[in-house]
């Protein structure tokens, strides 16, 4: 989503509210398990938001993206060359090959969840198209191993850049990661890209959303008229992965562990 940070002072998480963030992302995890599985040709991404919705007020949250800023559903479901913030449509029907990325957003008692999957619907069209899959997830969860209690959030931005450039995909820069507690968006930003040995020093408490928006062609992006649909400016593929993970004495705590 469009990221609007109050302030720069990045605020620790008492062990409690991590249970909640964990709650929270529990419901998201459980839920795009469940849209992963009905993922199919002739569905329509308006279809898969309404039934995202429905499962969300069934467990007793609310939609975190609907009404963010104007944004008018429940979830991004981006096709292809659509990087982040695809509007969901009951005009717009999967099919076969197509590249999915669907990023869910919660609130649960007062605490945020947000994470997101890419998968294609059937077969990927090509190997390159797997890789670009397949690289996206490597590189989330490359970044997620440097979420450790004194490493620097700059050890994130470079491992993500480092596994996306080495496979020669493009590592898109106007969208980044994020804080997450009571707010959606809170500081720190978390770039897919930078030095190691930079930025913040790494606390136990840091709740973080590192998402890699990685392309097969240029980071460059455009968006298009609606003001939210965000695509590759050569058209070519994205993906788009994301987990919330809380830093901890013991390594990193992915709150939102199970649905990839």
């Amino acid at each position: 989503m469009k990221q609007r940070y109050g302030g720069s002072r990045i605020r620790l998480k008492a062990p409690w509210e991590i249970e909640k963030l964990r709650k929270a992302n529990q419901i998201v995890s459980e839920i795009l398990s469940e849209l992963k599985e009905i993922l199919d040709e002739g569905i329509s991404t308006g279809d898969l938001d309404r039934i995202a919705e429905e499962k969300i007020k069934k467990r007793g949250a609310i939609p975190a993206f609907k009404g963010y800023h104007g944004y008018p559903a429940s979830t991004c479901i981006s096709i292809n060359e659509v990087i982040v913030h695809g509007i969901p449509s009951f005009e717009h029907f999967l099919r076969t090959g197509d590249l999915v990325s669907i990023d869910l957003g919660v609130i649960y008692d007062g605490y945020f969840g947000d994470a997101a999957f890419s998968a294609f619907v059937g077969k990927a069209p090509s190997e390159e198209a797997q890789m670009l899959l397949e690289v996206t997830r490597e590189a989330l969860y490359r970044g997620l191993s440097k979420c450790k209690v004194k490493k620097r959030l700059g050890d994130i931005s470079s491992a993500v850049q480092e596994v996306a450039e080495s496979h020669g995909l493009g590592v898109v820069r106007k969208f980044v990661g994020h804080g997450i507690g009571t707010a959606l968006h809170e500081p720190p930003e978390v770039p897919n890209f930078g030095t190691k040995g930079t930025g913040p020093i790494l606390k136990k408490g840091m709740v973080l959303a590192i998402e890699p928006m990685l392309t097969l062609g240029s980071y460059e992006v455009r968006i298009l008229d609606d003001g939210w649909t965000a695509v590759t400016a050569d058209g070519s593929l994205a993906a788009h992965f994301e987990h919330t993970v809380a830093i901890t004495a013991k390594g990193p705590d992915i709150l939102s562990d199970g649905f990839i």
